[in-house]
């Protein structure tokens, strides 16, 4: 089983366009070689860089998809529908709060529906799944915030000309004595 992205590269840059700082839509996901047994496929998409300062567990659900029909090939950009982390349904856009996060899309052929399933939350689903994958597929994409690097590069500067600064001034006062 494969997914893909036109989007999304493996272990490629998530566009902004579908981050917080753009249009906040999912990429468009492709599903290939689903095994022919498949009765749904499930979506799981997390981030597992949350500092635990914030999340004890340092993940976040992006978005979460069950019961898709086993003939699901593609996932349309903007696609609505699932569960996420904040209680909602539809994607979260990656939004890091610092540095570079890795996304994690899964895709899961199932040898059942979990019509009858009540899944509130990451671990509820994969709960429900286990013992039930008949295939499982992966694609990791990166974000950073470009508003946050080019922060660190002012503020990175601005501590290298305060130290200059002080520097200076210490050289200058010692010279005077």
């Amino acid at each position: 089983m494969r997914i893909t992205s036109r989007a999304v590269e493996p272990f490629g840059s998530i566009p902004a366009k579908h981050t917080c700082d753009g249009a906040g839509t999912n990429p468009m996901l492709v599903l290939a070689d689903v095994p022919p047994a498949t009765k749904s496929l499930a979506l799981i998409v997390f981030d597992p860089d949350v500092p635990k300062t914030i999340k004890a567990d340092g993940r976040y659900l992006h978005w979460a998809l069950w019961n898709l029909p086993p003939t699901v090939r593609t996932i349309e950009e903007g696609r609505g529908g699932g569960l996420s982390e904040n209680g909602g349904s539809g994607w979260v856009p990656p939004c890091p709060p610092s540095g570079e996060h890795r996304y994690v899309f899964q895709a899961f052929a199932l040898d059942m529906t979990l019509r009858d399933r009540t899944v509130v939350g990451e671990d509820d689903l994969r709960s429900a799944i286990q013992g039930h994958v008949l295939g499982q597929a992966e694609l990791v994409g990166r974000y950073s915030r470009p508003t946050l690097n080019r922060l660190n590069v002012v503020l990175g500067g601005l501590v290298l000309l305060t130290f200059l600064a002080v520097a200076y001034r210490f050289v200058r006062a010692r010279r005077a004595s």
